[in-house]
């Protein structure tokens, strides 16, 4: 039997770093890096863990990938994310020439369209895989951390 490799089960893996945060206490955003139907990098919140505001799940996953492949750009790559990137996570994924991103939820307050901030001109954008999953799994976690104080 052949595995369909689409974009909601690459979200779906994205999802599952996600939980991964959300299990160390960590805003439940995760990611995947795909290229040619392969996962070459994954990455989770770590902000918390690492006590840097730049652990981004997107930061991480961007140096995984560049890892992986040997070099700094990302131009045959689609980046999976459950949220909208920030503007810091848009900046570096301008810098590091993704080819296309995916993301579940919006993030009307801190989402990179909010501010303006622009993509590489040739990074190709889609949203709304799996959003209500992801939008579920963030308010969950914001929920019961208000509870906890």
């Amino acid at each position: 039997m052949i595995q369909a490799y689409d974009d909601e089960y690459f979200m779906r893996k994205a999802i599952d770093e996600a939980h991964i945060a959300y299990e160390k206490g960590e805003i439940p955003v995760g990611v995947v890096v795909v290229v040619k139907d392969r996962i070459i990098a994954r990455g989770h919140n770590l902000t918390e863990t690492l006590n840097d505001v730049t652990a981004h799940a997107e930061m991480q996953a961007i140096t995984a990938a560049a890892s992986s492949l040997g070099g700094k750009y990302l131009r045959d790559c689609t980046m999976y994310v459950t949220l909208e990137p920030c503007q810091m996570c848009a900046g570096a994924l301008y810098w590091s020439q993704l080819a296309n991103l995916v993301f579940a939820a919006e993030d009307t307050q801190r989402g990179y369209r909010k501010f303006g901030v622009q993509l590489h001109p040739k990074t190709k954008v889609k949203q709304g895989i799996l959003a209500k999953e992801a939008a579920t799994l963030l308010k969950r976690f914001f929920v019961e951390k208000r509870n906890l104080n």
